[in-house]
């Protein structure tokens, strides 16, 4: 019989529909503004009394608390208001201290039986609902500093190695000092410098009856150590925001020595705010030996509490620079472990230092910048206000004391961690890359539609014009058919929506354009299917006859204009960043769901009510 589907098909196109409407409904549930607690390390966790502090803060401030909840993330604290919370991290950062983590984030209200079925809101980008802003600052004089320090070390080694004597003096920021006793040392030390190194401006004085060099980095050095620490910090922190499974992150340069992280949509801001500033590091030192000179000897503290301080060799076998890769698993007792990989040079050196020192201890030491807030008075405006200032506290313990049993090569394992969550963490970051420069956060806040809250409400607005201009259009055109076309229209806005929150598709301004292309592109093919059902009732079929050539012959032109626009929709996405990529995605997935809704959802409206009757005239 002709004009009639099997019910096979009713049934698939009810459930399709019955998807899109379940994995579209998250959207009618907006976020509330929060704001996350985390620990500042993966050891500290966030407790009741924790969150019922911070509430209690607030609350104190005027700011109203919704809701406080636990999680595995660590504690969140939902807002009434979206301008609260920059106010709202200000007085709890202030209130928990240097121990807690304090981020922004939004906490979905989808209900439970959504969450459970997989149903989630679709992610917006950062032109519209926004994400969260950092703006990371680096601290040069801290790369240079360090840079200064493995200098020094080389240079000295060297002396030592051709036996010079030296003293060492106290430096500058971008200057190390040597002193020597007699003129012979002098020249011997001045000669051996000039013909290894080339990047220092050297000077010589005389003090206290001892003739000292001046080792000045030169200033085509020191902006090449800027442009290093400003391009490794950018590319680590790039590597990072990757291993975070973030979507469509923005990391880019601006300026000389800042960086601008923008993670759109909802994300465990906390978490990537450890992780992107953190600076961690390795040194590996051996155990300085019982008759050891002091100057040749520096003591470190154990991570682990209850351990004495042990003395170790100032002179470093490799950092964490030289660490290619890092994995995190556990050793024959269970115990969390690091696995490391080092490159060739790194490989080579801790093999030389190994082999020659069986039998003695080598240290691994954890380096991490810890942030320290403080606040001062400063007169803002005519009006004395606390300003918050955040400074660094470089931490260096050891993390693990081993015997060298035998000697090492560009493979080996890091043990003494504290915890899985430890272990885990410390590979993410010497696998992500190491900073070359401790970062501060210099701004962070909630990014606003960029192009305003007004545009946003014309960028919606426009899309139900679109829908009821096409939608009035096709009626008076096709009667009772555009009717038909209207309620499939509606039903494709569904399944797009549904779809896009379904494979977690990011929703940009320029993706609203492409929704709304979608939707005057969406009736196309119904044009071509009742334009072609008219001209076969001219032609004198029958009202069901000319039904089913309609469809049956309009199919292949649908098939092949929609094909032609899925490819560019494609070429777009490819070639396409940002905005670009944004329309290519509502483009081409709206392509997908209106040949669905035109082809077989309007096909089974038009069988249910026209097929296997006897119609004699139709209102086309």
């Amino acid at each position: 019989m002709l004009n009639k589907y099997p019910l096979w098909k009713y049934l698939l196109i009810m459930a399709v529909l019955a998807i899109g409407l379940v994995y579209s409904m998250p959207n009618l549930y907006p976020d509330d503004p929060a704001i996350q607690i985390t620990g500042a390390s993966t050891a500290l966790q966030v407790e009741e009394a924790v969150l019922e502090k911070a509430s209690r803060a607030l609350t104190d401030a005027g700011i109203t608390v919704k809701a406080a909840e636990i999680s595995e993330r660590g504690g969140l604290l939902r807002l009434t208001s979206l301008g609260d919370q920059l106010p709202a991290k200000d007085i709890v950062l202030r209130a928990m201290g240097d121990d807690y983590v304090v981020a922004l984030n939004l906490a979905p209200t989808t209900p439970q039986w959504l969450r459970n079925l997989g149903a989630t809101p679709m992610k917006l980008g950062l032109d519209l609902s926004g994400g969260v802003h950092f703006l990371l600052e680096v601290d040069m004089e801290k790369a240079i500093s360090a840079r200064i320090k493995i200098y020094e070390g080389e240079v000295k080694s060297l002396l030592r190695k051709e036996r010079v004597r030296y003293r060492s003096l106290p430096g500058q920021e971008t200057a190390f000092q040597l002193g020597f006793t007699d003129a012979d040392s002098l020249s011997k030390a001045q000669a051996l410098i000039r013909r290894n190194f080339t990047d220092f401006d050297m000077t010589t004085s005389s003090r206290n009856g001892m003739q000292v060099i001046n080792l000045a980095l030169t200033q085509a050095k020191l902006s090449e150590i800027r442009e290093y620490s400003i391009r490794q910090n950018l590319t680590t922190v790039r590597n990072r925001v990757n291993e975070l499974g973030v979507a469509e992150p923005l990391v880019q340069r601006q300026g000389a020595n800042r960086i601008v992280v923008e993670l759109p949509g909802v994300q465990d801001t906390a978490e990537a705010k450890r992780i992107l500033g953190k600076t961690a590091n390795l040194e590996f030192r051996l155990a300085a030996e019982m008759d050891a000179p002091r100057a040749t000897t520096e003591s470190f503290e154990f991570r682990q509490e209850g351990r004495p301080p042990a003395q170790l060799e100032r002179s470093l076998i490799i950092t964490g620079d030289q660490v290619t890769d890092a994995q995190a698993s556990y050793d024959e007792n269970g115990r969390p472990q690091v696995n490391i990989r080092l490159d060739g040079h790194g490989g080579e050196l801790m093999n030389r230092a190994t082999r020659n020192n069986v039998g003695r201890s080598m240290a691994v030491i954890f380096i991490e910048q810890r942030p320290q807030t403080s606040y001062v008075k400063q007169m803002v405006d005519g009006v004395e206000q606390e300003v918050r200032v955040e400074t660094f506290v470089e931490d260096k313990k050891i993390i693990s004391l081993a015997t060298i049993q035998s000697p090492l090569g560009s493979q080996f394992r890091i043990t003494g961690l504290d915890g899985q969550g430890e272990s885990s963490e410390l590979a993410l970051l010497l696998r992500a890359g190491g900073l070359a420069a401790p970062m501060y956060f210099a701004e962070e806040r909630t990014i606003g539609p960029s192009l305003g809250a007004e545009n946003i409400a014309k960028g919606i607005e426009s899309t139900w014009w679109a829908m009821i201009l096409v939608s009035i259009f096709i009626i008076l055109v096709y009667k009772f058919f555009g009717v038909l076309a209207t309620v499939a229209l509606a039903f494709n806005l569904v399944l797009l929506t549904g779809l896009m929150s379904a494979i977690g598709a990011t929703l940009t301004l320029p993706g609203i354009a492409g929704i709304v292309l979608t939707l005057g592109m969406a009736v196309d093919a119904n044009v071509l299917i009742y334009s072609r059902i008219r001209e076969e009732l001219k032609n004198g079929l029958s009202v069901q006859r000319a039904i089913h050539e309609g469809f049956d012959r309009a199919y292949t032109a649908i098939i092949d204009s929609n094909l032609t626009t899925l490819l560019v929709g494609g070429i777009l996405f490819a070639l396409g960043t940002g905005p670009i990529k944004g329309f290519a995605v509502t483009l081409s997935l709206g392509i997908l769901t209106s040949m669905f809704t035109a082809i077989m959802f309007t096909r089974g409206m038009v069988n249910l009510i026209f097929g296997g009757r006897n119609v004699k005239k139709l209102w086309i």
